[in-house]
C-alpha cells in the first residue's frame, strides 16, 4: 500500500517530469529570443524579460509555468560555461546524457533546482559557482531637508569593461578550473600523480583562457568607461539606507560584476533630531506664557510655516506632540509626528512689587478655585 508521503513524493516526480519534457524539446537560444553569439550579459537581460513575463506568481494563463520552466532550463545552461558548450556541440539530448552521466552535477534534492525557479527553495544561481567582481559603497551626504523633500542627483562613475570583442580572444584550456585557477597533475614518486592547483590569470573561466597579445583587444581585457546614473532619493530615506545598482561595477571575463551602493550619511540638524519618521526639538518660552498660553509659530523641515496654539499651563519639559509635522513616509502615506519639549525660561530676579503682584494674582485665583 503507498501511504501519504511517498504518494505526495511521486506526484511532485511527475509533475517535474512533465516539466523537463518541455524543457527537452526546445531550441534554448529562441527560447530567450537571442542569437546564438550572444554573451553572459544578454543571456542574462533576454532571462529576466521572459521571466517577468511568464512568471506564474503573474502570468495566470494556461501553460505560463511549463514556459517559465523552459525558460529557466534555457538559462541554466546557457549561463553555464561548460554546460553551453556541450549544448552547442552535442545538443540537448548530449548535455542530457553528460549530466546523466554526472549524476545532475552534484549532490541534494534533484527537485529543488528546478522549484528554485519558482520561489520554492533551492539554492541561489549565484552561490552554484558563478563569480562576481567586488561590489562598491559609495556615502552619499544629504540634509535632513534632502531627505525630507526628496532628491534627484545625476552622476558619473568610471569602471572597467569588457573590451567589445573580447570573446574572440578566449580559447579552450581543459586546465582551466575557473577564473585565476589552473590544475595540473604532478608527478609526486614513481607511478603516482596528484592533481594540484594553481595560480593563473589566464584562465578566465572553467575550460577556458586568455590569449596574450590578441589583436581583438589590443589595450588588454578591460577599457575604461564612463556611465551615468540617476540617483534616486526617495522622500523620507533614512540615514544607512541604500540605493543600489545592479552589475554596475567592474566587469571582468567570466565575472558577473558587481553592485554599486549609495549609502545614505544624513547631515546632522541644527534644530531637529530625527529618529524614523518623527521629529523632536526643543523650544523655550517665558513664564508668563508657560502660565497663561500662547500661539507659537513655527518652521518645518522645508520652511513651511505653521502655529501651535497652547492653551493650557505648560509645565517645565512638558513635550507636546503635533501630528503629522514629522518626516514623510516612504511610502508616501503621510507623515510622522513631531515632539516638542518646552523649556521655561525663569526671570533671574524679580522686584518686592512684582512679587506682591504675584502672590496676590496668585492667591486670588487659588481662592476661586
Amino acid at each position: 500500500m503507498i501511504s501519504a508521503y511517498h504518494n505526495n513524493h511521486l506526484l511532485r516526480f511527475l509533475q517535474i517530469c512533465a516539466i523537463l519534457s518541455f524543457s527537452y524539446a526546445a531550441d534554448f537560444y529562441k527560447l530567450l529570443g537571442i542569437s546564438r553569439k550572444a554573451t553572459h550579459k544578454e543571456i542574462k537581460k533576454a532571462y529576466r524579460e521572459k521571466a517577468r513575463i511568464n512568471h506564474p506568481d503573474k502570468n495566470k494563463a494556461e501553460g505560463a509555468a511549463e514556459k517559465f520552466a523552459e525558460i529557466a532550463r534555457a538559462y541554466e545552461v546557457l549561463s553555464d560555461e561548460s554546460k553551453r558548450e556541450i549544448y552547442d556541440e552535442r545538443g540537448e539530448d548530449g548535455l542530457k546524457k553528460h549530466e546523466d552521466m554526472s549524476g545532475g552535477g552534484g549532490g541534494g534534492d534533484p527537485f529543488d533546482d528546478i522549484f528554485s525557479h519558482f520561489g520554492f527553495g533551492g539554492q541561489n544561481r549565484k552561490e552554484q559557482g558563478v563569480q562576481r567582481t567586488d561590489s562598491i559603497e559609495i556615502p552619499l551626504t544629504l540634509t535632513l531637508k534632502e531627505l525630507y523633500e526628496g532628491k534627484v542627483m545625476e552622476v558619473e562613475y568610471v569602471r572597467e569593461t569588457l573590451c567589445t570583442n573580447w570573446e574572440e580572444c578566449v580559447k579552450k584550456d581543459q586546465e582551466c578550473a575557473g577564473p585565476g585557477v589552473k590544475t595540473r597533475m604532478q608527478q609526486i614518486g614513481p607511478g603516482f600523480v596528484q592533481k594540484v592547483q594553481m595560480e593563473d590569470p589566464r584562465c578566465i573561466s572553467r575550460g577556458k583562457s586568455w590569449r596574450s597579445n590578441c589583436k581583438a583587444c589590443p589595450k588588454g581585457k578591460t577599457q575604461t568607461e564612463k556611465i551615468s546614473l540617476t540617483i534616486d532619493v526617495v522622500k523620507g530615506m533614512r540615514n544607512g539606507e541604500q540605493i543600489s545598482f545592479e552589475g554596475v561595477t567592474d566587469e571582468k571575463p567570466g565575472f558577473e560584476a558587481g553592485d554599486l551602493n549609495f549609502a545614505i550619511k544624513e547631515i546632522e540638524h541644527n534644530a531637529f533630531t530625527r529618529d524614523g519618521d518623527h521629529l523632536y526639538v526643543s523650544e523655550e518660552i517665558d513664564l508668563v506664557d508657560a502660565l497663561t498660553g500662547f500661539d507659537l509659530e513655527m518652521y518645518n523641515v522645508d520652511g513651511t510655516a505653521f502655529t501651535v496654539n497652547v492653551v493650557d499651563i505648560t509645565e517645565c519639559d512638558h513635550v507636546l506632540r503635533v501630528a503629522g509635522k514629522g518626516m514623510p513616509r516612504r511610502n508616501g502615506r503621510g507623515f510622522g509626528d513631531l515632539y516638542i519639549t518646552f523649556e521655561v525660561d525663569f526671570p533671574d530676579k524679580l522686584t518686592q512689587s512684582q512679587k506682591d503682584g504675584i502672590r496676590k494674582i496668585l492667591s486670588t485665583g487659588n481662592d476661586e478655585l
